[in-house]
């Protein structure tokens, strides 16, 4: 389903559309699309809890079930993202821990925080013109929210305003799609996507996050995420191929 964003025939529009590939029954990825408000998220719960008996994907839910609660409680068009992700947190008592991406579209910026690995980009003329930076402490250990003395604070998270215009595409997903495809390549579908006539965002969505699926099963390939294992010192062999992982996909159409 596609939904239309705006308050003013000043403000440009955003339509969002959203799609998920879990890698077991609920997978650990969370997402929102708050229709109303100009804002969503998506969260990945981290893997690493499962070898102590935590399912993140609880966490990750709880995350974003909070973060739409609290987007309800603020003024239109007035959604304050890092607020959203504080409230989020401090309301989550799960176990686990998951990244945080919650992207809001006031006065014809997209503002935004990000904590973690997932992310999003924004393409503009088939190019890309901004990606959020990724936050970890080495190599596939991602920053993460998380109520352990170990985890991180909402105050650790990037907070990040883009300037937009009509045309634009956000494209906002968990490393699922990330650690698969790089950014170029992902502009590359999109630009081709951009052909079909009104196509719905989330049948956008669907093909990059089928397309990720498909690199993640390959052993063959170098993928972003044997790239960052190389960067980090890592065997190239032993990295080679995709990451099987969740995979999230929001695609968003600016106007």
């Amino acid at each position: 389903m596609g939904y239309d964003f705006c308050y003013n025939r000043s403000c440009l529009r955003m339509m969002a559309g959203a799609y998920y590939l879990p890698k077991t029954a609920l997978g650990e990825d969370a997402h929102f699309i708050c229709d109303e408000q100009q804002t969503i998220g998506v969260a990945d719960g981290v893997g690493g809890w499962s070898r102590y008996g935590i399912d993140s994907g609880v966490y990750a839910r709880k995350l974003m079930d909070n973060a739409v609660e609290s987007i309800q409680q603020q003024p239109k068009g007035k959604v304050n993202p890092g607020k959203v992700l504080a409230d989020a947190f401090f309301n989550n008592e799960a176990e686990g821990g998951s990244t945080a991406c919650i992207i809001t579209l006031k006065n014809n910026a997209l503002h935004a925080v990000n904590l973690g690995d997932s992310g999003f980009l924004l393409i503009r003329d088939g190019e890309i013109v901004y990606r959020s930076p990724i936050q970890q402490r080495y190599f596939n250990c991602p920053f993460q929210l998380s109520n352990s003395k170990n985890g991180d604070a909402p105050d650790s998270a990037r907070r990040i305003v883009v300037g937009v215009e009509p045309g634009d595409i956000l494209v906002a997903a968990t490393d699922g799609l990330f650690d698969n495809i790089f950014p170029d390549d992902i502009a590359d579908v999109m630009n081709l996507l951009s052909l079909e006539e009104e196509l719905p965002p989330e049948l956008a969505a669907r093909k990059l996050a089928e397309s990720a699926r498909q690199q993640s099963l390959s052993k063959q390939i170098v993928s972003p995420f044997t790239e960052a294992a190389v960067m980090a010192g890592l065997d190239s062999d032993v990295y080679r191929g995709g990451k099987f992982d969740d995979v999230t996909v929001i695609v968003a159409y600016i106007y």
